[in-house]
């Protein structure tokens, strides 16, 4: 279809489940940015977080034509991204390994695997308890508290993208609030507890950093639930 940046995502969406090669990748293009950003908060490291992002985006390209438009667009692009998160933590947590502290791996296992945002030395030093801090929570508690304290997104859609209900998300948050303050009083009054990234600067946004897709397989939050347990949905399902 011609115009595809004017296209709404619903309006991409369908075109691609026509068979319009770009409209997919046009879609992802949209909102890449803030899907990194949700799937390396969650996994707090680079390669899990980029692999975990590429098996969402197959899952939405496959499931497109099963989208029934009963929630944004952005919505399920979300669920099925925290749905793939949460899928690999619990295999990680099945199967430990040992990785680095700031998420990053070289291939001989003793230098980092990318290049981190500048910082000052202290609060880069911050960020990287912060980031094991959160990591160190149940699954469910740090998908919600990486939603809403680390990007933002309102209870109400929080509780769409996890399916669950909001009672269940503020609930959430405030268990991991609660464990968080304990793990991270030590740094009192330096950082703060519910601000996971205070020290981190914008997620990579830069292209390098984000992982891209084929030409035709793969705006705020519109509409994606997890791996498994109580609210699992089907990954490549639209919620209900």
């Amino acid at each position: 279809m011609d115009g595809l940046d004017a296209a709404t995502d619903l309006e991409l969406l369908r075109a691609h489940v026509s068979g319009d090669r770009d409209a997919f990748a046009e879609l992802f293009h949209r909102h890449r940015d803030r899907l990194w950003a949700v799937a390396l908060r969650t996994l707090g490291d680079r390669e899990e977080a980029a692999d975990a992002l590429q098996d969402a985006l197959l899952s939405a390209h496959r499931a497109a034509g099963r989208f029934r438009g009963d929630s944004a667009v952005t919505t399920w692009l979300h669920r099925i991204v925290v749905n793939a998160c949460l899928d690999r933590i619990r295999r990680r947590q099945a199967h430990p390994t040992v990785p680095l502290p700031d998420g990053n791996r070289s291939a001989d296992g003793s230098g980092t695997g990318g290049v981190e945002p500048a910082a000052p030395a202290h609060d880069h030093d911050t960020a990287l308890v912060v980031r094991a801090a959160l990591a160190a929570l149940p699954v469910e508690q740090r998908a919600a508290l990486v939603l809403v304290d680390v990007q933002g997104y309102p209870v109400a859609e929080v509780a769409r993208i996890l399916g669950v209900a909001e009672g269940t998300v503020k609930s959430r948050c405030a268990r991991g609030r609660a464990r968080l303050a304990v793990l991270l009083g030590h740094l009192r009054p330096t950082v703060s507890a519910t601000r996971p990234d205070s020290a981190d600067p914008e997620p990579p946004g830069t292209k390098a950093d984000v992982p891209g897709v084929t030409a035709g397989n793969p705006r705020t939050a519109e509409g994606v639930g997890s791996g498994s347990g109580r609210y699992r949905r089907d990954a490549n399902q639209e919620d209900t």
